[in-house]
């Protein structure tokens, strides 16, 4: 600083040192759909808004899908979600197109972007339930497909719903996705509707959102979501076969084809763990967003840093902060390790004189347990114990 007479005592604060990283938030839904009868000065139309418990979200009303889809995450134990009102065409065409809405207006599933902004969350599980089943011999589901772009500018998941056909027609469906972003589940399931007083069929993707919602806020976000009971349902659309160690059901089958179902075992429960990518590494659901809060933690910790001027203590606060972070994220088992360093090949004097400083960390999220292998073996010397117990009684 510049130096200046004082006859007294002055502090001169230094603000040096490492800075605490904070976990990005995880766990906040962001649903696309339909409510007819909402309030419009409460849910204005192709704008997010935060809904945090029933009393707001039973402004909605039960005409649309916003409502059920409520219904489902809150049964879960889910209750924060952003909800983004669409209008309803003049035919079922209209209205899915108003759902994929114009991603230079932000409008439809686009206005999932504007959450940031307006709300200051981001909203990391995507579903729009009732839109993205795809009837068998269709095109991609142009709703899936808008989904899925929009998580990858998010950091998002997107869980879409099945066909709720047959077992074919699901792995049919999962033939036409490649993202490490999407989880399909099929199929639909069945609830009971206080207002016809009937059971009736309602898309599972909102009771999955909750669930792995749910699951964050209980366990944490590196939990895989399946082989959790679903609360709220009575049950689904289709009996789906299914035996813990064989590969001859049809859960095991849709699992293989990286389609997520519901099984009945002890409750009904979300069985699978696979996204619908085709690089094995990001396979897994659940590391492919235990990544996406890694990168958005360490990204969003470090505005601090911008244009400070560049000196050792700088790099070393830096470094020594994303080195904690991750450590931490091994004491709670969200990762198996993690190291920072600072690449000298890197860090040339071109590069630093240009403003850039390049830091490398490597890590590694725990994959869930899919398969577990028990191996049996005889052995006969138990009979000679056996006749040794008896003569030693005798």
């Amino acid at each position: 600083m510049p130096e200046q007479f004082l006859h007294g005592v002055e502090v001169v604060q230094i603000d040096d040192g490492i800075r605490p990283i904070s976990t990005a938030k995880s766990s906040v839904i962001g649903i696309v759909g339909t409510a007819p009868d909402a309030d419009a000065a409460i849910f204005p139309l192709d704008t997010p808004v935060l809904v945090e418990g029933p009393r707001k979200a039973a402004l909605l009303n039960d005409a649309g899908t916003l409502k059920h889809a409520y219904e489902a995450l809150y049964a879960q134990g889910a209750s924060v979600a952003v909800f983004i009102r669409v209008a309803e065409g003049a035919d079922d065409a209209a209205t899915l197109a108003n759902i994929v809405g114009d991603a230079t207006a932000f409008t439809g599933v686009w206005a999932l972007e504007a959450s940031r902004s307006k709300l200051d969350l981001t909203p990391r599980i995507l579903a729009a339930p009732g839109f993205t089943s795809t009837i068998p011999g269709d095109p991609a589901n142009p709703v899936t497909t808008n989904l899925v772009a929009v998580a990858e500018k998010i950091r998002a998941v997107v869980i879409a719903d099945g066909p709720n056909t047959d077992e074919t027609d699901a792995k049919t469906e999962r033939g036409n996705w490649g993202s490490d972003r999407l989880f399909i589940v099929d199929p639909a399931v069945t609830v009971f509707d206080t207002v016809s007083a009937a059971y009736v069929t309602r898309p599972a993707s909102a009771y999955v959102a909750g669930l792995i919602a749910k699951r964050d806020i209980e366990r944490g976000f590196w939990w895989s979501p399946s082989n959790q009971v679903i609360n709220g349902i009575s049950g689904t659309t289709r009996p789906v076969g299914f035996h813990l160690s064989s590969t001859e059901t049809e859960a095991n089958r849709m699992n293989e084809a990286e389609v997520a179902t519901i099984i009945r075992r002890d409750g009904f429960r979300l069985w699978g763990n696979r996204s619908t990518t085709p690089d094995a590494q990001w396979a897994f659901l659940s590391v492919r967003r235990t990544a996406d809060i890694i990168y958005e933690s360490i990204e969003a910790a470090h505005l601090w840093a911008m244009d400070r001027p560049m000196s050792a203590q700088l790099f070393e606060d830096i470094r020594d902060g994303v080195q904690g972070f991750g450590q931490q994220m091994v004491n709670v088992g969200a990762l198996l390790g993690f190291k920072c360093w600072l690449d000298p090949e890197l860090n040339t004097e071109t590069t630093l004189k240009a403003g850039k400083l390049y830091l490398d960390f490597d890590f590694e999220p725990p994959a869930p347990l899919e398969h577990l292998i028990f191996r049996a073996h005889r052995e006969g010397e138990y009979y000679e114990e056996l006749i040794s117990s008896v003569s030693a009684a005798a």
